[in-house]
């Protein structure tokens, strides 16, 4: 029998992504295999407040991978916002000899472990959050389910939307960040697509544009408006009073963070769990786990905060070149 090297826990924070249970078991499995005990915290930050924490076995983890969601749970603490929820939730890892603590979850829930570290916590960040918005990583877990969810939702809309000769305004998720909604666009041959880090509230340049490709035989348009900017209905309404070609709004909503995960997703949550207890392993502390130039890495957790991101350009480029009228032109 190997003798237990330390203690680890893990639990999923902030908004669902499919992907985080096969991160949850890569953690769990990983961390047995190299002689910890690994425990489950359920209900993110809020389950240390309130002592749900078990030990896990290689068994409880059987039959998640597949799963979209997180079977730990999670929940939103206004307890743990506080400096004294802080103070402790990290007495309660000292007591009961939590040795570090794996975070699954997006900016905010690397926010409160960032915080936690500052109490004497080791804190490992796995990213997990649909919408592809931390800086030091090329991949957060759940992006590829989310896209390829929108994209069937969007290929649907689109062949009603032909059918009927309209034009489809199609909200997607990502709060502030517009990767769902460039990807999207670009996979559903959307003819317009409205980022937050690209978009300057220029309304009647929509409508433009709307005018001229039904003037050149486009029967049907689709745009691709980010969570960030919003306001779908109001825009459809708008399109609809100013060309006179009947405008829908569809928001996709919640829809896009569940769902049985994609492979990639599967197996970038499974590398980043093990990697997460392999850098446990080799005594790092206070560490985020993320890909970069197509590898798994990791980086500190100060330095990741200091890191910003912005929407691929050429990316926006192409999906300017392939969606809007034929006449246009690259300047």
């Amino acid at each position: 029998m190997i003798d237990c090297k330390g203690k680890i826990a893990v639990l999923t924070s902030g908004g669902d992504a499919p992907g985080m249970n096969a991160a949850v078991r890569a953690v769990v499995r990983t961390g047995i295999a190299k002689g910890y005990e690994v425990y489950g915290v359920k209900r993110g930050y809020n389950g240390i407040l309130n002592k749900e924490i078990d030990l896990m076995t290689f068994r409880d983890v059987s039959e998640k991978l597949q799963h979209g969601g997180t079977f730990l749970f999670t929940a939103r603490s206004a307890e743990f916002g506080e400096d004294e929820g802080k103070r402790k939730a990290a007495a309660i890892c000292k007591e009961l000899g939590i040795d570090s603590l794996v975070v699954i979850g997006g900016d905010g829930s690397f926010k409160g472990a960032k915080d936690l570290s500052k109490y004497g916590v080791n804190v490992i960040g796995i990213p997990g959050t649909i919408d592809l918005d931390i800086a030091y990583t090329e991949y957060t877990i759940g992006f590829d389910t989310a896209v390829n969810t929108a994209m069937e939702a969007i290929d649907k809309i689109r062949e009603t939307s032909n059918s009927h000769e309209r034009c489809s305004v199609i909200e997607v998720m990502g709060r502030s960040s517009g990767y769902i909604a460039l990807w999207c666009g670009i996979a559903n041959g959307a003819e317009q697509i409205l980022l937050p880090e690209k978009y300057n509230n220029d309304w009647e340049k929509i409508i433009e544009e709307i005018k001229k490709n039904r003037a050149i035989g486009m029967t049907h348009q689709v745009i691709i408006n980010a969570e960030g900017i919003g306001h779908s209905y109001g825009l459809a309404k708008r399109i609809e009073e100013a060309t006179g070609i009947e405008t829908r709004a569809s928001i996709l909503g919640h829809m896009q963070r569940g769902g049985s995960p994609t492979a990639r997703d599967r197996v970038c949550a499974s590398v980043m769990g093990s990697y997460a207890v392999d850098i446990i392993d080799q005594g790092k502390k206070n560490r985020l786990v993320g890909y970069k130039n197509g590898s798994v890495y990791d980086v500190d957790i100060d330095e990741a905060f200091a890191m910003e991101k912005s929407i691929d350009d050429y990316q926006y480029t192409v999906a300017n070149i392939l969606g809007t009228r034929c006449d246009y032109k690259v300047i």
